[in-house]
């Protein structure tokens, strides 16, 4: 992976703020329910600086990262989740992944978004319109992955998760994401919560937790004012005794390479690449879709892939 951009104007800033990246998961009312809190202002600046996003295309996808953190907030081992959505609004769709290390990955299916008139509100279901929510689990205990789909409810990234929660796990859940921006479009916060309750969980409970999390401030903006990510489970869930009961990092990450998309070549029939050294052009430019990556290959490059290919015809 190539980060375009890292964010942080120092060495030392960038230190600091990869600290504050993290998700931490918390239990309330003595195992009652869970939850998870995500700080993402570096991930999310980093990620709009990758895929050269503007401010409607970072709220989206930025909302989709934190909220594909929280979803795989309790898997183990090198478990991943995918969040995809299809549909037919001026978005399109997305596809965002990740791990069990707090690696998330993703891309939009169209950018720039289409806007036809000056955004009067940053309520995105317009541009969502109808479509597909859905969340594909990859555990490593198991061959085959499990996919549930519902269809999109409210065009709201979160509560379509909380939906796909309770639809096709059958566990009341709800979510709270955001991102600050300043006066000058600059992406100054970024944050996610996820509550759930626990199987045999008092009746009423996650309604008053619910009412907690829509009725929070933007967490956006709480760490935009440098709020923690401990500090916000402290001041808002006090009467429901929170127990921190484990802390990650997370980040915008991506394992591609340039050695990876050579291998992804040797695979290629040798038919066609004897058309790519036939027409070019060099360099060969091959991106990443998940995170933007550009990897270039010379002529030379070409070559020494075509010359170890089976089947090849000899270009003496």
């Amino acid at each position: 992976m190539i980060k375009k951009d890292i964010y942080g104007d120092t060495l030392k800033s960038q230190l600091l703020e990869s600290a504050k990246d993290r998700m931490v998961q918390f239990l309330l009312a003595d195992g009652a329910a869970r939850g998870a809190v995500v700080h993402g202002t570096k991930l999310v600046n980093e990620m709009r600086a990758n895929h050269g996003l503007g401010i409607l295309e970072t709220l989206v996808l930025g909302h989709a990262y934190m909220g594909a953190l929280l979803t795989g907030s309790s898997l183990k081992g090198d478990d991943r989740v995918a969040v995809k959505i299809d549909c037919e609004g001026p978005i399109r769709g997305l596809s965002v992944e990740a791990n069990t290390f707090g690696e998330v990955r993703g891309y939009l299916l169209h950018t720039p978004i289409p806007v036809q008139r000056p955004l009067e509100s940053f309520d995105l279901s317009p541009f969502f319109g109808q479509g597909v929510l859905s969340v594909t689990k990859y555990l490593s205990k198991f061959a085959r992955p499990f996919t549930g789909r519902v269809e999109l409810r409210y065009g709201n990234i979160g509560q379509d998760l909380a939906y796909f929660s309770v639809k096709s796990e059958q566990t009341p859940a709800a979510y709270n994401l955001s991102v600050q921006f300043d006066s000058d479009g600059n992406v100054t916060g970024a944050g996610g919560l996820m509550i759930q309750a626990m199987p045999g969980a008092e009746e009423g409970l996650l309604e008053r937790l619910e009412e907690l999390v829509y009725g929070m401030p933007s967490l956006g903006h709480l760490f935009a004012e440098d709020e923690t990510v401990e500090s916000v489970i402290r001041d808002h869930f006090p009467r429901f005794s929170p127990q921190v009961v484990h802390s990650r990092r997370v980040a915008f990450m991506c394992h591609c390479s340039k050695r990876r998309f050579r291998r992804f070549l040797t695979q290629l029939p040798a038919a066609e690449l004897e058309d790519i050294l036939e027409y070019g052009p060099f360099p060969v430019r091959l991106t990443c879709y998940n995170c933007n990556s550009e990897y270039s290959l010379s002529r030379e490059e070409i070559e020494k892939i075509y010359r170890a290919c089976p089947f090849r015809i000899s270009r003496n």
